[in-house]
């Protein structure tokens, strides 16, 4: 009786988790170095060093230092807006914009965690807020993704957004608070998913009431 032979992973499925180690072992390096002594400090060299990687490496993944050091919230941000995508064409524009922070924050913390420890995360987000250079890059992020939510959230309820000023209006309100309620976990004491979740539902919860959520009675 011939003896079985063992089953090996595809090469190119195995080349992708090499891939996804190394490029998760840079955003990893680099965030842990920025934190540690500053982002203008860190040069690509070190965190291609960290890693035991070349320079070239590093730039195949990323195209310079503010790519890595918002790579984690940029994943953030996908996993929010393909739940806000899926969300049901009859749910209310803002009750599809709470229900989706919120499920996205029930399995986002995992996500994080596959990459770096929700803590360095953390330190991250007061690193981005506290370096010029970078705040810079996240205002104009944080506009670019408005005007995303803006105009998906408009299609879902037929309307032309540079017509109808109501969803870039209700876009942000709703950042505004997810900014508010991101600016004060990342200065409290408690880095946990968990934190930020409660510390989210309950800043929407006192949104809600002061927004009509009912756009069918207003066409």
């Amino acid at each position: 009786m011939a003896t079985p032979t063992p089953q090996t992973a595809p090469a190119g499925g195995l080349r992708e988790r090499k891939k996804q180690r190394t490029r998760d072992a840079l955003i990893r390096a680099a965030l842990e170095l920025f934190t540690e002594q500053g982002y203008e400090a860190t040069t690509v060299d070190e965190i291609a060093e960290a890693v035991d990687v070349s320079q070239r490496t590093y730039f195949r993944y990323f195209a310079n230092k503010e790519d890595v050091a918002f790579a984690v919230q940029e994943m953030v941000e996908a996993r929010f807006m393909a739940e806000l995508t899926a969300r049901p064409a009859t749910e209310a524009p803002l009750t599809a914009l709470r229900s989706a922070v919120m499920v996205a924050w029930d399995d986002i913390g995992s996500a994080i965690e596959s990459v770096i420890p929700v803590e360095l995360h953390m330190r991250s987000y007061q690193m981005i807020e506290s370096t010029p250079a970078l705040m810079a890059v996240h205002l104009r992020r944080s506009s670019e993704l408005e005007e995303q939510i803006a105009r998906l959230i408009a299609g879902r309820e037929g309307l032309d957004v540079d017509a109808d000023p109501r969803p870039r209006v209700l876009v942000a309100a709703f950042c505004g608070v997810m900014r508010v309620a991101g600016k004060i976990w990342g200065e409290g004491p408690d880095c946990s998913v968990a934190s930020i979740r409660e510390l989210t539902q309950s800043y929407l919860d006192h949104m809600a009431p002061a927004i009509d959520d009912d756009w069918h009675t207003h066409r």
